[in-house]
Parts: C-alpha cells; sequence; structure tokens
C-alpha cells in the first residue's frame, strides 16, 4: 500500500523516538527526507545520518537523535503543510518560531532550507514543517 505522507511518517517516527528516549530511529530513504534532515543537522537538532540498505535491499536512513542533559533537543515537531492542505507564505510572511529558538523548514524554489535561511535568500514557498 503506497504511504500517502512520507514526511509526515518520518516526522512521526521521530517524535516516537523521542518519547521512547531512543538513540537512532529508521525511516525509509527519499530525496525530500534527505533535504530535511540536511536542515535538522546543520541547525543542529539531530547529531547526523546515514543511509544503509535494509534486509530487503531498499535504502533507509538511520537518524542519530540529539539529547542535551537527559532532555531531547527537539521538544515538539509538527507537519504544516499536508497533502490534503497545502501552506504556502512569502518570504516577509513566514513564521517566526519561538522567537527564532525554533525553526520552520521551508521547501522554496532554490531548494529546501530553514526559515532563517529563505529570509536570507528573499525567497517564500510551501511550510513543510516546525521544530521547537
Amino acid at each position: 500500500m503506497p504511504m500517502i505522507d512520507p514526511l509526515g511518517d518520518m516526522l512521526t517516527r521521530i517524535r516516537n523516538a523521542l518519547m521512547r528516549n531512543r538513540t537512532t530511529v529508521t525511516t525509509p530513504a527519499s530525496k525530500l527526507r534527505k533535504h530535511v534532515l540536511e536542515v535538522l543537522l546543520e541547525e543542529g537538532f539531530i547529531r547526523g545520518y546515514s543511509e544503509k540498505a535494509d534486509a530487503k535491499g531498499f535504502k533507509e536512513f538511520e537518524i542519530e537523535l540529539k539529547y542535551f542533559e537527559g532532555a531531547p533537543v527537539i521538544s515538539d515537531i509538527q507537519r504544516v503543510s499536508k497533502p490534503g492542505r497545502r501552506e504556502y507564505r512569502k518570504v516577509r510572511d513566514l513564521p517566526l518560531i519561538q522567537n527564532g529558538l525554533g525553526i520552520a523548514i521551508v521547501s522554496t524554489p532554490k531548494g529546501v532550507m530553514s526559515d532563517a535561511a529563505a529570509r536570507a535568500e528573499n525567497v517564500g514557498g510551501e511550510i513543510l514543517c516546525q521544530v521547537r
């Protein structure tokens, strides 16, 4: 059965692993997921990720989650733009998450980037998710 929202699935896997205090979580690989993981890595929300093959030969990402003093660095991760309702914003309307302590991940014509990078590039786009 095809997956309707692959990015939402990855965010849910991360959220569930953080609730169980897991150090790693695996998710099927895709280009969009890789770009979102790159932004999370650049912003310091995860330790890293690696691509490997599962038992059937399909590619998957193993994500290393980050903790600080026993608490997860990611306190909340939510999908904003969903398959049934997309959220597009101009550059001046991009949200500021927790006064800059969190990020919004935006898919722009120049690639997937954080809200701060989108403001610096002066581009808007689809708000994929918010991370706090």
